[in-house]
């Protein structure tokens, strides 16, 4: 075949055909799910976060005067960096997030608390995690005030033809009274569902690469393996 006649895909046209199916497909796709899951966790997640931050860093400088703090911050640090580490992951299995590990692979012996102490400070994740998981609770109210509100919208569209017989149902200043107007609505229920897990999945696509850059370190990636040389062959 004369490669001057060869023709090749037009990229970007095969890329807005490829989100025109994702677009479509969203609502049979599992990691739409997942994505939904790691949404509805978010608010519960980050109140818990927070509360345990402010007290636990409050609590902990205001009695470092009297050294009982020193003891109260090591178990906030620790346990900050433990609900991190859950929010990796999270990210890894509910979103598919790509996170670099949180700290080095050691392989020496066990080294003195001191140093422990000094690596644990000197890691970037441990005050990325720590900001990531201040940023949840605002994060997450929005996602779940977002999610339950379009949740709430679109399964209440989509059941019209059985709410309507049962009670006063509108639609803005539309009010639905006969089941030729409530199978209308719950058409555009259908619609309203489908731009909805859409909206939930680009919120997740978010969330990852927020956890993908605060919750892991590239200094930590193991470098790749060399390539295997093929032996030579004899002359």
């Amino acid at each position: 075949m004369d490669n001057e006649n060869r023709t090749y895909p037009d990229e970007p046209a095969e890329e807005r055909l490829n989100l025109l199916v994702r677009f479509f497909t969203a609502p049979i796709e599992v990691r739409t799910y997942t994505n939904l899951l790691y949404l509805a966790l978010s608010f519960p997640l980050g109140l818990f976060y927070f509360i345990f931050l402010v007290v636990g860093l409050t609590t902990g400088f205001a009695l470092t005067i009297i050294w009982i703090g020193l003891p109260i911050l090591a178990v906030v640090f620790a346990g900050s960096f433990g609900m991190a580490a859950l929010e990796r992951r999270l990210a890894i299995h509910l979103l598919g997030a790509r996170v670099p590990p949180m700290s080095a692979q050691h392989t020496a012996p066990t080294q003195n608390v001191w140093k422990l102490v000094q690596e644990f400070l000197a890691n970037p994740v441990t005050w990325k995690g720590m900001g990531f998981l201040f940023l949840k609770l605002p994060l997450g109210v929005f996602t779940f005030a977002l999610t339950v509100a379009l949740s709430s919208l679109s399964l209440g569209l989509l059941a019209a033809p059985v709410i309507y017989p049962w009670t006063d149902m509108f639609v803005g200043f539309w009010v639905v009274d006969t089941l030729g107007e409530a199978l209308l609505v719950s058409a555009f229920g259908v619609v309203t569902l489908l731009v909805s897990l859409n909206i939930f999945n680009v919120l997740a696509i978010a969330w990852r690469e927020v956890a993908e850059a605060m919750l892991g370190s590239r200094r930590y990636e193991l470098p790749a393996a060399p390539a295997a040389t093929p032996p030579a062959l004899p002359a």
